[in-house]
């Protein structure tokens, strides 16, 4: 018979290995097997044991200097979520993306308070291309798409906790239509995006991340509409 204790202790470890795979996913670079257990607050020893199950099922891969980064085997398991929106909507990021020099991104709602990035396209030809990689994760209170999705929730279904000075500016963007941010999520970075709505899929967001934009922000918007009206009709909404 299982025990209440062993359940807890089994769910206590697939917590913590899932709490790994974002932690790696949110970070810029590889990290130490040290750096891991403090971002989980556990004892090295406990993080090693993880990370070994998590490579062992390639979702964890480790280079030669023991560093820890995403591996493989998560594309696996990604390609079968949403997978036919990932399909429809990446011939239209790849157009936004090629046409503007800018990283252009699907983002979901994941839960009550996040965003995970679906898809991400970058232009062919840009002098500085920034690489926002498929399942970063980030609050919707914070960026242009988490923002771009809270435009379309009613404010009953908002996180327990919105400042009112977002409450003001989410006003304001209802207003124009889009969504704006700068420095937020990735320090350095601005990003401009836009409500997608499909029935039956989560509340999502287009939008696009750049150092600095070259042409005026609703500029961008339009034309991230347009991007996303073209991804409703291929739904067939």
């Amino acid at each position: 018979m299982v025990t209440d204790d062993a359940t807890r202790a089994g769910s206590q470890t697939l917590s913590r290995g899932i709490r790994i795979l974002e932690v790696l996913a949110d970070a810029d670079r590889a990290l130490s097997i040290d750096e891991v257990a403090a971002a989980l607050g556990v004892h090295r020893s406990v993080a090693y044991r993880l990370v070994r199950t998590l490579e062992h099922h390639g979702l964890v891969t480790r280079d030669a200097a023991g560093r820890l980064t995403l591996g493989t085997g998560l594309a696996a398991l990604a390609s079968g979520v949403a997978r036919d929106l990932q399909h429809l909507a990446l011939p239209e990021l790849n157009a936004v993306a090629n046409e503007l020099g800018m990283t252009c991104l699907l983002a979901v709602l994941v839960d009550a308070e996040e965003a995970v990035t679906l898809v991400s396209a970058s232009p062919r030809q840009s002098v500085a291309v920034v690489s926002y990689r498929p399942g970063h994760r980030h609050p919707i209170t914070r960026g242009g798409p988490g923002k771009a999705i809270l435009l379309s929730l009613p404010e009953s279904a908002w996180p327990a906790e919105v400042p009112s000075g977002l409450r003001d500016e989410i006003a304001e963007s209802r207003r124009r239509g889009y969504a704006l941010s700068h420095d937020e999520v990735v320090p350095s970075l601005a990003s401009v995006a836009v409500p997608l709505m499909l029935p039956g899929q989560p509340p999502a967001s287009i939008a696009v991340i750049h150092v600095s934009f070259s042409q005026p922000e609703s500029e961008i918007a339009e034309r991230l509409r347009l991007a996303a009206e073209a991804v409703t009709r291929a739904y067939g909404a």
